[in-house]
């Protein structure tokens, strides 16, 4: 099906089942402990080996020699491969660094052996015993240091965000020189790691030279090419299994080692082999989201109309990587009629950078918000109204082009309402309750809106049940139960009569999980499905397809009504279709809007920071369930607590290394500290976006909530802090003096 006009009237809109806040269908699974993440995967193939990387112990240089004779002969050990049994494999499409083979090192922690022994313990254990002679080299590990040689670079996170290398518009330092009222700060944010919930992880297993993967992966048709590439192998003989992901948040986006060298075990040992990546290992081996310094400049005239605004970001990455497109949101979120963004990278020697929830935009707006509510403070406006005041509905660098749903205003008006706004004591340290200090912040949220094309496969039975086979995976977003309400919705059942399978490579492909497009996307992609298979159905029975009604288990037409089920005859109905975009977004600007609002309490005399309350209203199109979506935003929230309160990577400079890798020193958020959390949904839909007139929100809750929170600390404090995350030493030798 392709989607190239704006969506009318189609079943969707009936919002039997689709809108409702229905509970996840996975739910009784996941409570019981009988949903099958990778790691447990124990049926899938018998007499399963345990798998064990060995990390480089330097992060730059290269392997003399490994002795692995200890290793061999410890009990139980059924193999050892090594990175100097091969060359360097071929990268996938997605990676930065070699994921195996050869003797050079090019970040701490790299994979450099992989021991298979009976059990987990002797495969641990005999890891230990191998010896590894390197030659270390200098590396380069403190971005601070190498950013004045960073280069201007484009960059695309592949999620929606990116943007050239530099871009102008105006006379940014003319308009910015001749404004009355002028801001240049930098603001900096560290590495963070995703700090998923299940590490990575992969059964592998051979059958002959047919590989099979039961692995944890938010995209299966990337793992499925990237797999064949880097092994060397026909894509055909490649089957990826993901039916459960107990996170990701961008890191299981592309292919890791665990797979790979499960993959190399599995043969090496002729036994399948399962593999998870130790806590150290997911932090140094696999991806994270790269430090950034922003430099922000805005310009301003008195009645508070930004006139020249500006947005530099430096941040680094191996060799041949990319930037973390921190300037993207600029170009799109104000108004201005002079601006100026670019892009620089500076080459370390740090573990591989890339996609983090909301990649470009979540650390971007960290210091975007920050930067406007300090010239609303140099303005005298409120900060909601100087937001306000620099509202655009087009594109501001090409006004041709208009937002199809812009709602930014709407947001901010009804959070400063519902959140209380008006109590805000504008002059910061005032608000006193006992020994703590109370102040209430703002910040925009945005994310745009990404399009890609997505497949599914739609089966019908005698009994009328409907079967849904998608290669789409739940990331704990949801998408079983969103796929069936759309599956439901369309043909006229109940949800007790929908089965969905996903997350396996020999379904068709979707568009996979990351970047706030996996809802929107997959289910434009069942919604074709089902109109193809709505059309089978009528052409079967002799009604005209587009009279047909689909309700309550029947198909109805004129005077006739028959059961779903008879349709279907006894060899079932199937149906298989593709959503493909036309140019529908490139005409109009597609992007999603929140407003964020907090209220912190810093306490006087230590400078600790606990938030109070939180409230996020939000405009993304169709809501396809409330409940599904309030839990995605809170979620996204809880990561904005923790970005801008508490966590970092701390790099180890002379080393290379991220010090903190393990949920011990790598500090997230825990319940304890998240307050009461409000959600509210604009009323709106999207036809420019897709036949579901929806867009997506799991990121939009991220972005704009660090800035929120870092603007409340402010407005208690008096303190501005730009350099990211707000621990209570960088508050505690400034404190206003008690009373």
């Amino acid at each position: 099906m392709k989607f190239d006009t704006p969506a009318t009237g189609n079943p969707i809109d009936q919002l039997k089942v689709v809108g409702k806040p229905l509970d996840r269908i996975d739910g009784p699974l996941k409570t019981t402990g009988t949903a099958p993440y990778a790691y447990e995967r124990h049926d899938v193939a018998a007499d399963q080996a345990y798998g064990f990387v060995l990390g480089a112990a330097i992060a730059k240089g290269r392997i003399n020699a490994i002795d692995t004779a200890p290793a061999r002969r410890a009990p139980g050990v059924l193999a050892v491969v090594t990175t100097l049994d091969m060359p360097p494999l071929e990268k996938g499409k997605m990676n930065t660094a070699t994921l195996f083979g050869g003797p050079d090192i090019q970040h701490y922690h790299q994979a450099v052996a992989v021991v298979v022994a009976e059990t987990f313990e002797q495969a641990r254990d005999a890891a230990a015993l191998i010896r590894v002679d390197y030659a270390r080299q200098p590396g380069r590990y403190d971005l601070a240091a190498e950013a004045p040689k960073a280069e201007l670079v484009p960059g695309d996170s592949g999620e929606g965000s990116g943007a050239p290398p530099e871009d102008r518009f105006g006379d940014f330092e003319g308009a910015f020189a001749a404004a009355p009222v002028k801001l240049d700060e930098t603001y900096t944010t560290p590495d963070e790691s995703h700090a998923a919930m299940e590490p990575h992880a992969t059964v592998a297993a051979w059958e002959g030279d047919k590989l099979t993967l039961w692995t944890s992966n938010q995209m299966i048709a990337w793992g499925k090419r990237d797999v064949a590439t880097t092994l060397g192998i026909p894509a055909e003989n490649v089957r990826l299994d993901s039916p459960y992901v107990g996170g990701g948040f961008g890191g299981k986006l592309f292919l890791r080692a665990d797979a790979v060298l499960a993959a190399l075990g599995a043969k090496a040992a002729r036994r399948p082999v399962k593999l998870a990546l130790t806590r150290p290992l997911v932090a140094n081996n696999t991806t994270h989201r790269p430090a950034t310094i922003q430099r922000i400049r805005i310009g301003a005239d008195r009645d508070g109309k930004i006139t020249a605004i500006a947005h530099e970001s430096t941040s680094g990455d191996l060799e041949g990587g990319g930037p973390e497109t921190a300037v993207s949101q600029t170009k799109l979120l104000y108004a201005g009629a002079n601006r100026l963004t670019a892009m620089r990278l500076a080459v370390l020697d740090l573990p591989e950078g890339n996609a983090m929830r909301a990649p470009g935009e979540a650390p971007g707006m960290m210091a975007l918000e920050i930067a406007m509510d300090e010239m609303a403070e140099r303005l005298g406006i409120d900060p909601v109204e100087f937001r306000i005041i620099n509202d655009t509905q087009v594109d501001p660098e090409h006004p041709e082009r208009r937002f199809s749903q812009r709602q930014l205003v709407q947001c901010l008006r009804q959070g400063a309402e519902r959140f209380g706004w008006a109590n805000r004591n504008p002059t910061p340290g005032q608000r006193r309750e006992g020994r703590w200090l109370i102040g209430m912040g703002v910040a925009a949220g945005f994310r745009n809106n990404l399009l890609t094309k997505s497949a599914a496969r739609v089966r019908l039975d005698g009994q009328g049940v409907v079967t849904v086979e998608t290669d789409m995976t739940d990331i704990g977003t949801g998408s079983y139960t969103i796929i069936a309400q759309t599956a439901a919705e369309m043909m006229g059942v109940g949800l007790d009569k929908v089965s969905v399978r996903l997350g396996d490579s020999s379904f068709p492909a979707s568009a996979g999980s990351g970047g706030q497009w996996g809802a929107n996307n997959s289910t434009a992609g069942v919604y074709a499905a089902c109109m193809k298979l709505r059309e089978a159905v009528a052409q079967r029975l002799g009604f005209n397809s587009a009279e047909a009604e689909f309700a309550d288990g029947q198909v109805r037409a004129g005077n006739r009504t028959v059961p779903l089920g008879q349709a279907a005859g006894g060899d079932g109905l199937v149906a298989e279709d593709v959503i493909e975009y036309g140019d529908l977004a490139k005409r109009y600007q597609q992007s999603t809007f929140a407003g964020h609002f907090v209220e912190v309490g810093v306490d006087a005399l230590t400078g600790e920071t606990r938030v109070r309350r939180m409230l996020a209203v939000c405009a993304a199109g169709r809501i396809l369930n409330p409940k599904s979506a309030r839990s995605q935003v809170i979620g996204a929230m809880t990561m904005g607590v923790g970005a801008a309160l508490i966590e970092e990577l701390a790099v180890d400079k002379r080393l290379g290394f991220f010090v903190n890798h393990d949920l011990a020193g790598y500090e997230v958020p825990v319940h304890a500290d998240i307050p009461h959390q409000e959600v509210i949904f604009l009323d709106e839909v999207d036809p420019m976006s897709s036949p579901m007139k929806a867009k997506g929100v799991g990121e939009l809750g991220l972005c704009g909530v660090g800035g929120a929170i870092a603007n409340a600390i402010h407005n208690a404090t008096g303190i501005r802090v730009r350099n990211y995350p707000i621990t209570l030493d960088k508050l505690i030798d400034k404190l206003p003096q008690p009373v």
